[in-house]
Parts: C-alpha cells; sequence; structure tokens
C-alpha cells in the first residue's frame, strides 16, 4: 500500500477542482436545509416526543440518492472512457489502491457534507434563543447516533457507487446503476413487511428482513442504542463490494 497515499491526494485533489463535487455540495446543504427547517416548523407547530434531530436523519436516504452517484459515477467511468484507467494500471500501483483511493476520496467527501449539517441545530439555537444545553434542538444522543449511523452506512453507499462506475464507461449509466441499486438496498426492506401480511412463508425471513433495514438501524442509534450488527453489516458488505470492484477493474484491464 505504498501508493495508496499518493493516489488518494490525487483524488481528493480531483474531487476539490470538479463542478459535479460543488454542485452536490451545494444541492445537498440547501436541500437538508430546507428539510431541517421543515422539521423546526412541525415540531414547533406540533407536540412531539422525538426531538428534532431525530425526525431530521430520518429522511437520510433523500440525499443519499442523488449525492452518492454524483460523488461516485465519475470515478471509475470516467478513467475507463478517457483511457487513464489502463495508463494507471500499468503503473507500480494495484488495482486494490486504486479502488480503495477513489472509495475513500468520496466517502471523506461524503462525511464532510454530513458533517456540515451538525452544525444546523446549532445555528438554530443561537438565533432562535431556545434554551440551553438542555436544549432539545442539541440533544447529543441523536446527534451523535444519526452521524454514527450516516458514517457506517455511507461506507456501503459509497462503496456500492464506486462499483456501479466500474461496470460502464458511461457516468450517466453509472449514476443511474447506483441509484437504482441504493433504491432496492434501503426502500425494499421496507416494503417487504407489507408482503408478509399475505404472505405467510414471509413471515420466516421477518428477523432478516429487520437486520438489513436501515431505518431500523438508525432508529435504534438515534436513540442512543449503539449495538455492532449494523457495524458488521455494513463493514463487512463494504469489503464485499471493494472486493467485487477490485475483480471488475482487473478483469476489464485484461480484456
Amino acid at each position: 500500500m505504498r501508493h495508496f497515499p499518493l493516489l488518494l491526494w490525487h483524488e481528493l485533489r480531483m474531487l476539490a477542482v470538479s463542478v459535479a463535487t460543488y454542485s452536490a455540495a451545494v444541492l445537498f446543504l440547501l436541500l437538508m436545509g430546507l428539510f431541517y427547517f421543515v422539521v423546526l416548523h412541525s415540531f414547533n407547530s406540533e407536540m412531539r416526543a422525538d426531538p428534532p434531530s431525530t425526525q431530521y436523519f430520518q429522511i437520510f436516504w433523500i440525499p443519499v440518492f442523488f449525492v452518492v452517484p454524483l460523488l461516485t459515477m465519475k470515478s471509475l467511468a470516467e478513467e475507463r472512457r478517457h483511457g487513464t484507467l489502463e495508463a494507471l494500471l500499468t503503473t507500480p500501483a494495484t488495482t486494490l489502491e486504486i479502488v480503495l483511493a477513489k472509495f475513500f476520496a468520496a466517502y471523506f467527501f461524503y462525511l464532510a457534507l454530513w458533517g456540515l449539517t451538525l452544525l444546523f441545530p446549532f445555528i438554530a439555537q443561537f438565533y432562535l434563543h431556545v434554551g440551553g444545553t438542555d436544549s432539545p434542538l442539541v440533544d447529543k444522543a441523536p446527534l451523535i447516533g444519526g452521524f454514527l449511523f450516516v458514517a457506517f452506512s455511507g461506507l456501503l453507499y459509497i462503496a456500492i457507487g464506486i462499483f456501479a462506475s466500474s461496470l460502464t464507461r458511461n457516468t450517466l449509466v453509472a449514476g443511474m446503476l447506483t441509484f437504482s441499486m441504493l433504491f432496492v438496498l434501503i426502500i425494499s426492506p421496507q416494503l417487504l413487511p407489507n408482503l408478509t401480511l399475505q404472505t405467510s412463508w414471509l413471515a420466516h425471513i421477518q428477523p432478516a428482513v429487520d437486520y438489513l433495514t436501515p431505518f431500523k438501524h438508525l432508529e435504534d442509534f438515534s436513540r442512543g442504542v449503539v449495538d455492532t450488527r449494523p457495524f458488521f453489516l455494513y463493514a463487512s458488505n463494504t469489503l464485499l463490494v471493494l472486493g467485487l470492484t477490485t475483480l471488475v477493474v482487473e478483469s476489464r484491464a485484461t480484456a
């Protein structure tokens, strides 16, 4: 892994000068700011048991659907389209180092965007003058738990984006593939319980469905319940997807 730091620095610089990166950042912050405003408005008009941060993180899937494709769709697809991936693979750097550099560059930027949204509660508290350190706006448990969930689930989501980008030369197709796979991964576990009401044999897989449901993980994390099973789920599947991506890139290079 001698060449990994240099490759990672190069990928971070490429993200820093990319128009798509700043487009994703602006859209993300505007959208999340709007969502947080709506959450504050509903919290002010209705008596809710959950603090605003808990409700805020429940819409994590909406920005994931467009930010992850924007951050990852050009990572390998554009390299293949311009023919620079083959040249990169002839260097002493290994395929795994190249894939990991692209993965961590996108992941760090993803974390940075979500990290900026953690300022929203403090900004709202400052301007609204709501309470002190015990204010529901800055309740630490849902803030820390929600961000932990975003950080660990983001490992898998970014890995899926890198994998989709390795399958095609077209960046638009890579973005659409990423969106489709994320939609199935996040939304389908929510829809399966409705089928269990009509199909009795599906009731046997209900525990597995609950284990795979991101919204269940978020609910636990936002309440301060840190379970090790989601950590293992996201980490192991991230390694699997990155391994598949490495194999795909190697096979395309030798084809």
